[in-house]
């Protein structure tokens, strides 16, 4: 069984490892867009232009309706970098109406805006998969997202032995594992999370797709 890769941002691809590599329409690289490779289309919440955004969504709102394309994002919100947060907020409502309108999951990307994320999902009653991206929070807020519905993708903090990442994998089933950008392989991620579940990484291998498969029904 292969392993999945469920956020990316590298181009190339491994045998023996399903990736999805991320994709932001507000950066050049939509113009060659892949049509058969597993790929999420969105609106980075760095890049993002409110003024830009009629067309942007547009043009996502095409392309989104790919086969190829398996999850909308990353978006999300983020304190620090992009537009400010009220129009944050409203680029990433347009996202999450597409995804409920073609039921796909959303890759979500979030720095020091849980309370505003958790608050979003609560007023639109969001329906389709949210997945958080490449969580490296304390286990506390881990546990809270969970317990609103969202899933976790963990990274490189599950090789940290005290992370956040590597508590919550202990205590839950639920959440998915990727590379992101990091010079780590997804294997080594895999097997550093198998040996905190207790399990093989095999038996990891089949519970993760399987929930990916659940996703998509």
């Amino acid at each position: 069984m292969d392993f999945l890769d469920i956020h990316t941002h590298k181009v190339a691809t491994q045998p023996g490892v399903i990736s999805i590599q991320s994709l932001s329409l507000t950066s050049d690289i939509f113009l060659a867009m892949p049509k058969t490779k597993p790929i999420s289309v969105g609106l980075h919440p760095w890049f993002a232009k409110i003024d830009q955004l009629d067309l942007q969504m547009k043009y996502l709102s095409v392309v989104a309706n790919q086969t190829n394309v398996k999850q909308i994002g990353e978006c999300g919100l983020d304190c620090l970098r992009g537009e400010n947060l009220e129009n944050q907020l409203i680029i990433l409502e347009k996202q999450i109406e597409l995804a409920e309108k073609i039921n796909k999951p959303l890759i979500l990307h979030c720095v020091k805006c849980f309370s505003e994320l958790i608050a979003l999902k609560d007023r639109l009653k969001v329906e389709v998969p949210m997945i958080i991206h490449g969580f490296n929070k304390n286990e506390a807020l881990g546990q809270q997202l969970l317990d609103k519905g969202f899933l976790l993708s963990f990274g490189t903090t599950v090789l940290k032995e005290n992370s956040g990442a590597a508590k919550l994998i202990q205590n839950t089933d639920r959440f998915f594992l990727e590379t992101d950008d990091a010079d780590v392989s997804i294997q080594e991620i895999y097997k550093a999370a198998a040996i905190l579940k207790k399990c093989t990484v095999d038996e990891l291998k089949a519970r993760i797709f399987a929930d990916w498969n659940n996703l998509k029904s």
